[in-house]
């Protein structure tokens, strides 16, 4: 039997020891649900790459896995490796089946804890600007609540523990990152935090597609807590009886009302415009 030449066989190890050194980690097959953490209370998913990314840079969470295509984990690389976290190659068939054939993950999950809790005591009067959703369930509209938030600098997003979604997953999504940089404050009782806040000496202001007067025309000042109701439903009476001015944005077309995350970033703008 013949044999290759000596040279060509270490020529074939050597070859051999590179493309062991340069394979890629070890792929989770696709679809294997034991390789994901399952639902928790104390566990949150998030996915997208400006969600995951502000997550492994603010450092505001206890960051758990992160998984990534191995496209998507040579884009995170750095930021990972800042946040201690070695991506777990996955295939991106197996993020949707995990997060929904519809979730636009961009090749990147990560499993994290909650965001510390926050009380009204905790709010950093910076922007003296504070929200607060009287009930607003669609992920989608408090996500880019949240997102409006972030880009007016406002100090913290009051809400109530029912009738609110959960700080994850399509909420996250939608509030690109956002989501890492405004406090949540979780209320049982609105109406007793809406006193709490005036007690801080805010000025509580409800937006209200009926409102007596005009958000411009309205006595304004910082502190100020700006109240939007739920969608179609609006601002609940004890809500309404919280607030010190009723105030509506003065639509010139013939719909006199706007969806409540787009009526929020039309309120924020037209605060700045009056308190500078």
């Amino acid at each position: 039997m013949s044999r290759p030449p000596a040279g060509k066989d270490r020529d074939r190890q050597t070859r051999d020891g590179k493309d062991r050194g340069r394979r890629p980690a070890p792929r989770q097959p696709a679809g294997e649900e034991a390789a994901f953490r399952r639902p928790a209370a104390d566990v949150v998913v998030l996915y997208g790459a400006h969600a995951v990314r502000e997550a492994l840079v603010a450092g505001r969470r206890k960051l758990l896995t992160l998984y990534a295509t191995e496209g998507a984990a040579e884009r995170i690389a750095p930021l990972a490796a800042a946040a201690g976290l070695t991506p777990k190659i996955v295939e991106a068939r197996a993020l949707s089946q995990r997060l929904g054939e519809e979730s636009v993950h961009q090749g990147l999950m990560l499993e994290a804890r909650p965001l510390p809790e926050a009380d009204i005591a905790d709010i950093e009067p910076k922007s003296g600007l504070v929200l607060v959703l009287d009930q607003v369930t669609d992920p989608h509209n408090v996500g880019a609540i949240l997102r409006t938030a972030a880009a007016f600098a406002v100090d913290a997003l009051v809400v109530t523990e029912r009738h609110s979604p959960d700080f994850t997953g399509v909420l996250a999504k939608a509030a690109s990152g956002a989501l890492e940089h405004v406090t949540i404050v979780s209320v049982v009782n609105l109406a007793r935090a809406l006193e709490q806040l005036a007690a801080r000496d805010f000025l509580i202001v409800g937006l209200d597609s009926e409102g007596p007067q005009p958000l411009e025309a309205s006595p304004l000042r910082r502190p100020l807590a700006l109240v939007l109701g739920a969608e179609g439903k609006g601002l609940r009476r004890l809500t309404r009886e919280r607030c010190d001015i009723l105030a509506r944005l003065d639509m010139p077309g013939p719909i006199k009302s706007l969806n409540v995350s787009n009526a929020c970033a039309a309120a924020l703008m037209a605060l700045r415009l009056r308190l500078g």
